[in-house]
């Protein structure tokens, strides 16, 4: 053999010989520092002998099969230029080398194709090899192909986008996310009374906010942050309703009984007629359960032609559940009563906190509490910070009501800013009374049944009242 090729490579050098004839080693002679065997050479057929029609045949369809190998693919153009000034084509001995070498075929097979004395036999070898890399070639190029046209149609819908976007951004058509994220703030405000230091805030956040890339996780927050201060109803709010009448209608339609209750609740929106506003009273319901305390807020906010809001806190132990959380977590939100505030879209909704009187009791997380006392107290509600805000929202328009089972259970402070109003519970005839006039004809129009498919006398209604519903209150 002659090396033909040598080229450095980072862990040796890569020689390539031009074998001249074939021997097989017998034995190992010398193991270092060079390797030296014991060989003898091997007879193969000669050139005239292996012009046979079978061989001719394998000689064309792999000459055929090179053909299409070279077509597919440039690496092997490469590699065919540097052994065909050296190898014979119209040799079937060489040609089937030749073939042999060009593909990618692991070194075993290779070997089996080295060691095939049979001229036919190595050519069908070597066909069998050049047509496995062929199969190999076309699914590596249909891959390519589909991930270039993938790659391609993203690349041109993005181009597009983008042109797109500076086509209506140079016709006034549209503006990038920040300016509208900008407009639209500005337009929420626009019809709303917004304090001057809130104003302030706002305007920072917006300054802010457009140097801030739109991926960064600031950018995020500060988004959520001027959405809270832009839906808050700042300076917005409904017109009470104080006709004595139109009041005492509306608790007469709700509640059957409880005259005390509701006259101490006429006179609650007298007063509020006289003085032109309603601040400085939080009313506090208790009585057991079932007695009607929820109902009466609802009525309230009814007659005032306010909004409701309810929400509880019993077992509630997080301060934050009150006053927010602090815009450096993740997740954080404003607390209940600014959550009021946006959902009912108004400034003077009417709130009830329910069950008062078990609210969690100091820990890890603060006194929910203490953070009341903020909220429910006249002279401190006008300048209600909330954490998440962290600028000075007004409740001092908002109706206060709350509810409680139990009074002793109530902290004292928070007790001391409220006016308590009980309600006891309801005799024998009163029970009756309220299933005949509320609560079937409410379950009638719930199952969509009529007089005619049901009947429930007056002496049923008493029995059930008085061996099954015991409890002070009465529910459906």
């Amino acid at each position: 053999a002659e090396v033909i090729r040598l080229a450095p490579r980072t862990s040796g050098i890569e020689l390539t010989f031009l074998c001249h004839h074939r021997v097989r080693w017998t034995a190992l002679r010398q193991a270092s520092p060079i390797i030296r065997f014991a060989t003898e050479p091997l007879e193969t057929e000669a050139f005239e002998e292996t012009r046979s029609q079978n061989v001719k045949a394998y000689s064309l369809a792999v000459v055929e099969a090179l053909k299409e190998i070279l077509q597919l693919g440039s690496f092997y153009k490469e590699q065919l230029e540097l052994l065909l000034e050296s190898v014979d084509i119209n040799n079937p001995l060489h040609l089937a080398d030749l073939g042999a070498c060009l593909t990618t075929a692991d070194p075993q097979k290779l070997q089996e194709i080295l060691e095939e004395m049979n001229v036919e036999e190595r050519l069908a070898k070597t066909l069998s090899l050049l047509k496995s890399e062929l199969e190999t070639i076309k699914v590596q190029r249909k891959i390519n192909k589909q991930i270039e046209e993938e790659i391609s149609g993203k690349q041109r819908q993005f181009f597009l986008r983008e042109q797109l976007k500076n086509i209506k951004k140079e016709l006034g058509l549209e503006r990038d996310d920040k300016e509208t994220l900008a407009s639209e703030f500005r337009q929420r405000l626009e019809s709303k009374k917004v304090p001057q230091n809130v104003m302030t805030v706002i305007d920072d956040e917006m300054k802010r906010m457009s140097t801030l890339e739109p991926s960064s996780a600031e950018f995020n927050v500060t988004r959520n942050y001027l959405d809270w201060l832009t839906k808050l109803p700042w300076g917005v709010t409904t017109i009470d309703n104080l006709d004595i009448a139109i009041a005492r209608n509306v608790l007469n339609e709700d509640h059957y009984g409880l005259d005390d209750v509701k006259e101490r609740i006429l006179e609650f929106i007298a007063v509020a007629h006289l003085k032109g506003d309603m601040k400085g009273k939080i009313l506090l319901f208790s009585g057991p359960p079932g007695v009607g305390k929820t109902s009466v807020g609802k009525s309230i906010a009814r007659a005032l032609d306010r909004k409701f809001y309810r929400f509880s806190v019993g077992g509630v132990s997080d301060v934050s559940e009150v006053k927010g959380h602090r815009r450096t977590y993740v997740g954080a939100m404003p607390g209940k009563f600014v959550q009021a505030l946006k959902l009912t879209e108004a400034s003077n909704p009417v709130i009830m906190i329910d069950e008062i009187d078990k609210i969690g009791m100091g820990g890890i997380h603060g006194d929910p509490s203490s953070a009341l006392l903020e909220a429910l107290d006249p002279e401190q509600n006008a300048t209600f910070m909330d954490h998440y805000l962290d600028v000075p929202v007004d409740l001092s328009n908002v109706l206060f009501l709350c509810t409680a089972n139990m009074l002793d259970s109530i902290p004292r402070p928070l007790l001391n800013r409220m006016e308590v109003i009980r309600l006891s519970g309801y005799v024998l005839e009163e029970k009756v009374s309220i299933a005949e006039n509320y609560l079937v004809p409410g379950t009638k129009n719930e199952t969509s049944l009529t007089d005619d498919q049901i009947v429930i006398e007056k002496t049923a209604l008493g029995v059930l009242a008085e061996d099954y519903c015991r409890e002070a209150g009465v529910r459906d």
